[in-house]
């Protein structure tokens, strides 16, 4: 069953922008290639973390909203549990209000860089 996701992950902070866009291309072009839509992609940059993982006080965050097959996040969790890159991930399954709230922030946020 095709649902909406949300997914954020915070890789490590030592990385360059050039490896954090490859990393980001990866998981994009990986959930392209599984028959998934990315729908929103937005990049939050380096943010210092709540408390320590893996001795880093920092990490890039990135979010990525996509529409796939539910079975398919069980492949994507698996490749961000390969990738030493990434420190931490989320994803959860998005229901009618997060869409839709997803929606309004996407729009507010458009309205604010277009004045």
């Amino acid at each position: 069953m095709i649902k909406q996701y949300e997914t954020v992950f915070i890789a490590t902070p030592v990385l360059s922008e050039a490896q954090m866009k490859e990393a980001v291309a990866k998981y994009v072009g990986f959930i392209k290639e599984n028959g998934g839509e990315v729908v929103y992609e937005e990049d939050w940059g380096l943010k210092q973390l709540a408390y320590p993982i893996q001795k880093k006080t920092s990490g890039f965050y990135y979010l990525i909203e996509f529409k796939a097959d539910s079975q398919f996040i069980d492949l994507l969790e698996t490749q961000y549990r390969r990738d030493e890159r990434i420190i931490r991930f989320l994803t959860f399954a998005m229901d009618k209000h997060a869409v839709a709230y997803a929606e309004k922030r996407r729009a507010n946020k458009q309205a604010k860089k277009e004045e």
